[in-house]
Parts: structure tokens; sequence; C-alpha cells
């Protein structure tokens, strides 16, 4: 069950980063309100998920998942461009993610 807080968390944190973006600087009332609730919950989450989880590897996917997902986002939704150096960064994102998942106990 702690791996789906953890999933569940990180893709929380994409909407929070996305609904933060769309607050234009919490000017936005009602998106502001939803980016501190996604994000609370994304914490407690991610929380739920550390207490049998170690650390070293849920913080990161965490992070991973939250990135990843707000690369995709801006890409699709507002138009944003990687570069072709920025997309090998992206890719060892995800293999860094997966080789820790395959490296740590947990």
């Amino acid at each position: 069950m702690n791996w789906v807080y953890l999933i569940v968390a990180g893709l929380l944190e994409m909407v929070w980063a996305t609904t933060m973006k769309l607050s234009q600087g919490f000017t936005n009332v009602t998106m502001t309100v939803i980016t501190i609730v996604v994000s609370l919950t994304s914490f407690v989450l991610l929380a739920q998920a550390t207490k049998t989880l170690p650390i070293s590897l849920a913080y990161p996917i965490w992070t991973g998942i939250g990135a990843i997902g707000s690369i995709i986002v801006g890409l699709v939704l507002f138009g944003d461009r990687l570069s072709p150096l920025g997309w090998g960064f992206m890719i060892l994102l995800i293999v860094s993610i997966i080789g820790l998942k395959m490296t740590t106990q947990g």
C-alpha cells in the first residue's frame, strides 16, 4: 500500500506544480487553494509511504514523478519545449529512478 501512497503523492506533486502555475503567482484564489490542498495531500501521502519505505528511495521517486510529470504537463498544456539535451537529461532522470528502485530494499 505504501507504494500506492508514494505514486499518488508523486502524481499530486505534478498537479500542485501545475495549479501553482495556473494560480498566476497566487493571485488566482481558486488555483491557489487547489495548490495548497493538493500539496498538503501530497506531503501527507509521502509521509505515509515513508513509514515503511526508506527515505533514500521514497523522496527521490516522489520528486522524480513530480518533475517528469511537470515536464510532460509543460510540454502538452503550456507549449514548453525541451532541447535534445533536455530530453536526454529527462531520460537520465527516469533511468536514475528505476535504478534507485532496483538497488534499494523497500
